[in-house]
This record gives C-alpha cells, sequence and structure tokens, in this order.
C-alpha cells in the first residue's frame, strides 16, 4: 500500500509539458505542416496520405466578336493592271534545292545515332577518316537548303537561301551551314551553291526545370547567303516571234482572257488573241520591233488596266479557321440547324503506397473522367443573299465559330443552297 502511494506522489510531481501551439500565419491563418508519421499496430512505419488530386480538361467558347460590318462595295467595279493578272510565260522563278550539314550548334543538333552516317561521309569527301562511334556530340545537324532563282540572273549573283532541319535537332541557333551545292529537281545539273551563318527567327532557352521559346528555331535564312553558279535559261520571246500571258490561277476564266486581249488590242491593233491551248493570251511582237525593245513592249502590256471577273469562291482553312469570302457569293433560301459536340476526357492516375515493411507493392489505379456536352438547336430559317453584304450579315445570324462555320458552307455548298466554290487552303 505504501508503494502505490509513493508512485502516484511521483507522478504528480512530475508535470508534462504543454503542446506547443499550432504556427499561424500572418493574417491568423494556420501554416501548413508536413504530415505526422503513422505507426502501424504492428510497429511499422506508414507512408503518408497520398494525394487525391484528378486531372481535368475543359473546353470553352470564348464570347462572340461582333465585327464592325461595312458597306458592300458591289457598286463600285475596282480595275486591275494586267500584270498582277497575268504572268509571263518562260519568265518563272526557278526552285532549287540541296542536302547539307550545319555545324556550331552547341548541343542542340542532331543526336549521334542520327547524325553518325552524314558526319562521318562529309568527313571522308575531306580525306578524314574516323570511326563513327567516336562522334558522340550534338553539334552538327542535317538540313535541306532551299533557294529561288529569280529568271536572268546571272553567274555570281546572290540568292537568298532557306535552310531547315530534318532530324531531330533541337534549334539552328548560331549555326553556320557547310558549303552545300543547289541542283534543279533531276538532280543533276547544279544551278547555286551556299554557305555561312544561319540566323533564325527566335530564340529557345532552358534550365533543369523549365524552358522559354519563341517562334521556330529549327528553320533558318540566309539573305544573300547563296549564289548563282550557273544562269537557267529563259526566253521572252518564242521562235515564232510571240509572248504568252499565262492567267493566273484565281483570274483564269473566260472572261478575263476575252478583257485581257481587248486591252492589249486598243493599244497596240490586232495582235492579242486568247490562246487555243489553255488559260493564255498569246500577243504577236511586231516583226519591225528590235529585241532590244522587247522588254519595253512586254512592260507596257502589263500596265493595261481591266475589271476582272467578280469570283464566286469562298477560301476556308480549317486548321486556323479562316474564312475568306469573293464579291460573287450568293445564298438561296434556306433552313439551318447545327449542334456542337464537345467532349472532353481528362485521364489521371491515383497511387497506392503501402506501409514500411508490410511485404506490400506500389500499385497506380488508372481514373477517367468524361464529359460530353451537345447543343440541342432548332432550325434557322435564313433568307436568300444576293450581295457579299447579305451573305456576311445572315452567316452573322448562326452565331457559329469559324470552324463550325466552315462545315455549314461546305454543307450548304454541297446542297446547292451556296452559289459558289469551295477551296480548302
Amino acid at each position: 500500500m505504501l508503494l502505490i502511494h509513493l508512485i502516484l506522489a511521483v507522478t504528480a510531481a512530475v508535470q508534462l509539458p504543454a503542446p506547443s501551439p499550432a504556427p499561424v500565419g500572418p493574417e491568423g491563418s494556420p501554416v501548413p505542416q508536413e504530415p505526422a508519421v503513422l505507426i502501424a499496430p504492428d510497429g511499422s512505419v506508414e507512408a503518408p496520405t497520398q494525394p487525391a488530386t484528378q486531372s481535368s480538361a475543359k473546353y470553352t467558347l470564348g464570347a462572340r466578336n461582333e465585327p464592325t460590318v461595312g458597306r458592300s462595295p458591289s457598286a463600285t467595279r475596282m480595275r486591275a493592271p494586267l500584270g498582277s493578272l497575268i504572268t509571263v510565260r518562260g519568265q518563272e522563278d526557278n526552285h532549287v534545292s540541296g542536302i547539307g550539314l550545319v555545324t556550331g550548334l552547341g548541343g542542340t543538333g542532331d543526336s549521334a545515332n542520327f547524325i553518325r552516317a552524314p558526319l562521318t561521309n562529309f568527313l571522308l569527301t575531306h580525306n578524314i577518316k574516323i570511326d563513327a562511334q567516336q562522334i558522340t556530340s550534338k553539334n552538327a545537324a542535317l538540313v535541306s537548303v532551299e533557294a529561288t532563282i529569280p529568271p536572268g540572273m546571272q553567274p555570281g549573283q546572290k540568292i537568298d537561301v532557306r535552310v531547315s532541319a530534318i532530324g531531330d535537332a533541337k534549334s539552328l541557333e548560331s549555326g553556320v551551314l557547310l558549303f552545300t551545292e543547289l541542283a534543279d529537281s533531276s538532280g543533276t545539273q547544279v544551278y547555286a551553291t551556299a554557305a555561312g551563318p544561319i540566323t533564325v527567327g527566335g530564340f529557345a532557352r532552358e534550365g533543369d526545370a523549365g524552358s522559354v521559346a519563341r517562334n521556330t528555331i529549327t528553320v533558318g535564312v540566309m539573305t544573300l547567303g547563296g549564289k548563282v553558279e550557273r544562269a537557267v535559261p529563259s526566253r521572252l520571246v518564242s521562235e515564232l516571234g510571240y509572248v504568252y500571258l499565262d492567267a493566273r490561277s484565281v483570274h483564269n476564266s473566260y472572261g478575263n482572257l476575252v478583257r485581257i486581249s481587248e486591252a492589249i488590242n486598243a493599244l497596240y491593233a490586232d495582235v492579242a488573241q486568247p490562246a487555243a491551248e489553255g488559260r493564255s493570251v498569246r500577243v504577236r511582237v511586231p516583226a519591225d520591233l528590235p529585241e532590244s525593245q522587247h522588254m519595253a513592249f512586254v512592260d507596257t502590256i502589263l500596265r493595261r488596266e481591266i475589271e476582272p471577273d467578280d469570283f464566286a469562291r469562298v477560301l476556308v482553312n480549317e486548321r486556323s479557321g479562316v474564312i475568306i469570302m469573293g464579291e460573287g457569293v450568293r445564298l438561296r433560301p434556306m433552313a439551318v440547324t447545327f449542334g456542337n459536340l464537345t467532349v472532353t476526357v481528362a485521364e489521371s492516375r491515383e497511387t497506392s503506397q503501402p506501409g514500411a515493411f508490410s511485404q506490400g507493392t506500389t500499385q497506380q489505379q488508372p481514373r477517367t473522367n468524361i464529359n460530353v456536352q451537345e447543343d440541342n438547336n432548332g432550325l434557322v430559317l435564313i433568307p436568300g443573299a444576293a450581295t457579299l453584304e447579305e451573305v456576311v450579315e445572315v452567316l452573322n445570324v448562326l452565331g457559329t465559330s469559324p470552324r463550325d462555320l466552315i462545315s455549314v458552307l461546305e454543307a450548304m455548298s454541297q446542297s446547292g443552297m451556296l452559289l459558289a466554290e469551295v477551296q480548302r487552303m
């Protein structure tokens, strides 16, 4: 009994320290603390509670921006110079290309497995033999080199060059193109060469946990970095004394060809007529005109102006949502309905972590959230539209996004309600 009283006295004399208050923030809010370590009944240490957050995905259609609609210019016929409607046969640009190597990339070039063979072959052409397995750096990249030679360019003149990466190079910034030959489509005739530093229209910087990039850095230009080595044959006047004016694809209507011929004949009597072999106009050069005046003769023709036809054409680009309509577009009366179907899918994984020394294994369970939303719209009555201004006003009534409007326009064209040709970019 005496022993029991002694134990109670010692217990009462020993005072346990009071628990320290939880730290608080500057505004009185509690400061988050690390989760406490949990002890299982068997004495093992359990892992803290795993985060239960999940991935999410959401599609949001922005507020509609109502553009300012101007008046239709249909009442005023526009005139255009012949030079903007036609091209002179034999005076086309010439495309040349080649494959080259860019060096000095500072670790942003192609991987070693990709660049070993091209770089080894290049070194062999300079009588340098090296084991391909020794090439491990990423300072070089295999590139495509392209240039355009305008008509009349002579050997020695400079041209611009475009360079683009072929492999897995991350950037061409600060790179230097080695001497590269540029040939025609057959690859047998070299018409230009290129070499020198490359300029890219952007930059990229990265660290261990982040990066920043601006514009495309795997494509570069070399202003006047190419040199013409061989003149491309060109002819202004054919052997029979004719100049052929080919109408551009967007202006090759029969009406335009007739107007072009009439405008030329009003300047030089009975020298032009539409060619039977294609969408072009054949112009006869006066026999007494010296060759030194042929260029001036063609220049006076290209300065003539006509009123070109209005094309009923709608140009759409589904990738960027761009829609362009011409003056000749018309609509028949119709009723239209459409529904937006939006599907969002969110994937996430939850990790199940066993306690320490429990002989369990970590497991990951997939979690998927799917949200489907579809609009329930009724029919919309669309009156006919006889001018471009009316067409724009009618289509704005639908209130669709540009990509939805592209689908509506294609359906209208297939049904014959849209009196225009729909072309994709």
